[in-house]
């Protein structure tokens, strides 16, 4: 179910993919532009990349961004699309007449777009429409969701692992501990910058837990 309406207190899957299937990174520098705007934006102050980060020659990573807007629970990037599990405790910006929610991804993809226009001198949406979410309720769905994010890059290995299952599973677990562009590393305490992109704390006790054997398991249980 795809909702127009969004809450605090409340998990989301958002998601979206380029227009017209069209990949949205063409090359590693786009999918690092991406995810350090994925940390700075999450930020209730308005600001511009360029101006507070690129033309002060500051270290994204050390960016003083303020509080948060919302807190990611895990994302993935791949060639023509993203997936984030996202929650804002927020509701004093809900009662301000704010939605943290709509508001960071916006301001994350309006910023990459622009980007990625410049970069590849292009124009028009790069995105097809608006960002999609769900809403999770469930605890079986939201357990399948997360598994579903963290083993996404699998296809890149082998097109129809949804479909018929992971052929090797020790292989995909090799492929996804590489892939630098997901949370995954994050949950198996690999230390890297971009560990500050998601709030663990946020996450139901049982997954904070999470390893490679649950996602495998969670993920074959099924989608409610």
């Amino acid at each position: 179910m795809v909702i127009k309406e969004l809450f605090p207190e409340e998990y989301y899957h958002i998601y979206n993919r380029g227009n017209g299937k069209n990949k949205i990174f063409l090359d590693q520098q786009d999918y690092y532009h991406l995810i350090k705007l994925l940390f700075v934006y999450n930020s209730e102050i308005n600001f511009k990349f360029r101006d507070a980060i690129v033309a002060q020659k500051i270290d994204a990573w050390d960016f003083d961004r303020g509080r948060p807007l919302v807190d990611i629970c895990s994302w993935v990037l791949m060639p023509n699309h993203f997936h984030i599990l996202i929650i804002s405790h927020r509701s004093d910006l809900w009662r301000n007449g704010r939605n943290p929610i709509s508001e960071y991804i916006r301001k994350v993809f309006t910023s990459y777009s622009m980007y990625f226009n410049k970069k590849y001198h292009r124009s028009g949406s790069l995105f097809e429409g608006k960002f999609k979410s769900k809403l999770i309720k469930e605890e079986n769905y939201f357990n399948y969701l997360f598994a579903y994010i963290h083993l996404n890059p699998v296809k890149l290995i082998q097109k129809d692992w949804k479909e018929n299952g992971i052929n090797d599973k020790n292989k995909a677990i090799e492929f996804l501990k590489k892939y630098n562009y997901s949370s995954f590393q994050d949950f198996l305490e690999i230390k890297r910058k971009e560990n500050i992109i998601i709030n663990i704390n946020s996450l139901p006790i049982h997954i904070r837990k999470a390893n490679s054997d649950n996602m495998f398991d969670w993920f074959e249980g099924g989608e409610n």
